[in-house]
């Protein structure tokens, strides 16, 4: 069943003052590498959120402040600021705020005017945690407690983390996230040759080109369970956690690292794509980490110095028709993250989801985007909303099951698994 027009808005439009921008501002959303604050007092950096455009800094002290980008007295960018004595100070005129957003000086108004108290900057607050620096932009009253998703709590040692810049509604990159089906065509290269992703007995069962899927609701969102013909007797079944509103768990394959992703809005029409790699005993290889900075998997080369992907719509993904016609990849274009996304951006900013035609491989998004709509509803409602706290305590797996096993109990030991213990993997 297509979206319809109405819904397909609520989805997608995340501003101030949407539903679905006031949901998103409900829980702990990734900003930053801690890498880009890397000193105190060091330069501000830009950045934009649910279309919003803020600062962050590192005040003297060490502390993150994430503030409104421009000065409260003639609305300069605060980018081209001071940071010095734990605060950013506006170059025009010399007002100056700490990272709660409070001005603490107008050089030019005697310290008894009271003008400073009277003035304050929008703020959020951040925490740091899992090499990530993240933001809770909601009501001060409603933040909840800090992210629990597995990657965020292991030892800087077993993750690695890239960012970039998708050109696209945050919805139909993420749509791409939990769409099992289509791994088994548009990443049929990776299966194949993929550092982070050969070698793994599931890459077998990709030969099953009709894969059932079974999609259930969960305290922290959506658990989508794919099933594929393995051995007589047994079907392979890979589950993908989607938790609300941002994130997804992708299965694990053989002991290769899991991967995960948060689709965050930067606006209505583009987003940031984190690509998680981590393992939850050991620490990441030498070899590993090499794939992953030259951007095999998930993961993406980008422009020195930026996080635009070096292949992109500017150059047509650097596609290459003639490995294409080779079967050398399925699409032309290399790497699994750039084969997704030259597909979303292809479809426009927001694509219009109420021309779709959706068959019983699409279960997955149909589930997501019903949840969703739920959960903006909820929040509307003051009603309790899903993926918050020890919601996010699930895991994903890849796992043989009997062809009479039921879904999701009889997976319930690899979803619900201990933490940072070995992943449930074929």
């Amino acid at each position: 069943m297509a979206l319809s027009q109405r819904d397909n808005e609520l989805l997608t439009r995340v501003g101030p003052g949407t539903p679905a921008g006031a949901l998103f501002r409900r829980y702990w959303i990734p900003a930053l590498h801690i890498s880009d604050l890397s000193e105190p007092d060091g330069p501000p950096v830009r950045v934009k959120l649910l279309g919003e455009r803020l600062l962050a800094f590192r005040d003297s002290q060490g502390r993150v402040g994430l503030v409104e980008e421009f000065c409260a007295h003639r609305r300069v960018s605060l980018w081209f600021g001071r940071n010095e004595e734990n605060g950013l100070r506006c170059p025009y005129h010399g007002w100056k705020y700490d990272v709660d957003g409070n001005c603490t000086e107008i050089p030019s108004e005697p310290p008894d005017s009271g003008m400073c108290s009277r003035v304050r900057l929008t703020a959020y607050p951040c925490i740091e945690q899992g090499g990530l620096i993240w933001t809770y932009m909601g009501p001060p009253e409603l933040k909840p407690e800090p992210p629990e998703i597995e990657w965020s709590l292991v030892p800087d040692e077993q993750r690695y983390i890239s960012k970039r810049l998708q050109e696209s509604n945050y919805l139909q990159a993420m749509e791409g996230g939990i769409d099992s089906s289509h791994v088994a065509f548009l990443h049929s290269d990776a299966l194949r040759n993929d550092p982070l992703i050969k070698g793994s007995k599931s890459g077998e069962y990709y030969r099953d080109k009709m894969p059932h899927f079974e999609v259930v609701d969960f305290d922290g969102g959506v658990l989508i369970g794919v099933r594929r013909k393995a051995d007589e007797g047994r079907f392979y079944w890979r589950i993908t956690p989607w938790l609300a509103p941002m994130f997804n768990l992708v299965p694990p394959r053989g002991n290769h690292p899991i991967h995960g992703h948060a689709w965050v809005p930067i606006d209505d029409e583009t987003c940031w794509v984190w690509n998680i790699s981590f393992h939850p005993r050991r620490p990441l290889t030498t070899a590993e980490r090499a794939a992953m900075r030259a951007g095999s998997s998930i993961h993406t080369r980008v422009i020195p110095g930026t996080y635009i992907p070096e292949a992109n719509s500017r150059n047509d993904y650097q596609m290459d028709r003639n490995a294409q016609v080779a079967g050398m990849t399925y699409s032309g274009v290399y790497g699994v993250g750039m084969q997704d996304a030259s597909l979303q951006e292809s479809m426009g900013p927001i694509v219009d989801r109420s021309r779709e035609n959706l068959v019983g491989t699409d279960n997955g998004i149909i589930m997501v985007r019903r949840a969703l709509l739920r959960a903006i509803r909820a929040n509307q409602e003051g009603k309790p909303i899903p993926g918050l706290g020890a919601s996010q305590r699930v895991a994903s797996c890849g796992i043989e099951l009997p062809a009479d096993a039921k879904f999701p109990q009889d997976a319930m030991h690899a979803l619900r698994r201990e933490r940072f213990a070995d992943p449930v993997s074929v």
